[in-house]
């Protein structure tokens, strides 16, 4: 998808991409290789072939942070099947007071958890994120990137995929929990409690078994936001080919 996509270009709308997809123009090469491209003005086309031979060039240093202020939020989708092996799923824990007591960082295959008074530390989590490309939320640009960012001082900088948004326009209504029962991803009954009640239980107990729990309970979150992620890629990429191959060629090229 990411380079089949010209969205990040300066001035091209989706309206304008669609134009050029028309064209039989698919991918950056073909726009490359055309001597004009309709719609773009014969003088600025060397400067669109120029973005997208720097694009080659970022992907093949595997830079992904370039295309991290260029795709707009919705569309940030597009990026995920390049760095799929390679993207973080974030999610935190907040006790009653909005403090982030937990946060989870998972690839496809581990998971480590961060937890105040033991191991959450601005470099600690630096460090962490640095070993991936993107990074995957669910709600995370009004929930847990501002609450990093305002709390621990964490700026994300590689590109970071909200699946709320992808999960509204697919009819997926509701928080994490609520679209987990539409998809049938089930988790264990007794992780279906409340991550404020586990903390405050450790805190006045001491008694680890509870945050063990909560840390259980956010990797259930985490390992539901790699499903739900799976689920809207295989749609969202569905509904992009359909798009590509759909449309018809423009007449007068």
């Amino acid at each position: 998808m990411l380079k089949s996509s010209f969205i990040f270009l300066e001035k091209i709308t989706a309206n304008k991409e669609k134009k050029i997809w028309q064209q039989g123009i698919k991918d950056w090469n073909d726009f490359i290789k055309a001597e004009k491209v309709v719609g773009i003005p014969k003088e600025k086309k060397p400067y669109y072939d120029r973005k997208l031979r720097e694009a080659q060039a970022e992907l093949l240093n595997d830079n992904s942070i370039y295309f991290s202020g260029l795709f707009p939020k919705k569309e940030m989708w597009r990026l995920y099947d390049y760095f799929k092996e390679e993207v973080g799923f974030l999610d935190i824990e907040v006790d009653s007071d909005g403090k982030i007591i937990v946060v989870g960082i998972s690839d496809y295959y581990n998971s480590n958890f961060f937890v105040r008074g033991i191991n959450l530390e601005k470099s600690i989590l630096e460090k962490e994120l640095s070993n991936f490309k993107m990074l995957v939320t669910f709600n995370g640009n009004s929930f847990d990137l501002p609450k990093l960012r305002k709390q621990l001082g964490i700026e994300i900088k590689i590109p970071h995929l909200d699946l709320k948004p992808l999960c509204v326009k697919l009819g997926w209504k509701g928080g994490l929990k609520e679209v987990e029962k539409l998809l049938n991803l089930k988790r264990p009954v007794h992780l279906n409690g409340s991550p404020v009640g586990l903390w405050k239980a450790f805190h006045a107990s001491g008694d680890r078994e509870y945050l063990d729990l909560l840390i259980e309970y956010n990797r259930e979150d985490i390992e539901n936001l790699k499903q739900i992620s799976e689920k809207i890629n295989r749609k969202m990429k569905i509904s992009f080919k359909q798009t590509q191959n759909n449309l018809k060629p423009q007449e007068n090229i």
